[in-house]
């Protein structure tokens, strides 16, 4: 069976990691930082950007390929592998423009972050039980 759809939200997640990884090393080199951050506030903050999304993502992309498999329709598929995307972009760009305090784009790309591996979370554990 392949697993088109959620092949489509982790070649995108990689995409965003890579961009994120780019950006950490970019000013690594620009600060001539090998290890850590050295303080460097700049670092910091695109280290935990990168960071948040590699402590999500493997959830998160986990749950979709398992509903997938399960045979959770297209459509709802890629609304929760949309909303995914979405919500790493503006927690990306809201933890950066905010400097690590609040911002809009963080606070609501969290929460739907949170939205997304819940609703595949009782998705997978109705199909679970539909299969008892």
């Amino acid at each position: 069976m392949p697993l088109a759809i959620s092949g489509l939200y982790i070649s995108l997640t990689a995409i965003l990691t890579v961009a994120l990884t780019y950006r950490v090393i970019k000013l690594r080199r620009t600060h001539k930082i090998g290890i850590g951050s050295a303080g460097n506030e700049a670092l910091t903050l695109a280290q935990r950007v990168h960071g948040n999304l590699l402590e999500n993502a493997p959830i998160v992309l986990l749950l979709l390929v398992v509903a997938e498999m399960n045979g959770t329709g297209a459509a709802l598929l890629h609304i929760f592998g949309t909303a995914w995307i979405v919500a790493r972009l503006m927690h990306a760009i809201g933890l950066t423009q905010g400097q690590g305090g609040y911002h809009f784009g963080r606070f609501w790309g969290v929460l739907t972050t949170w939205a997304v591996t819940l609703g595949l979370a009782v998705t997978n554990l109705i199909a679970y039980v539909a299969n008892l």
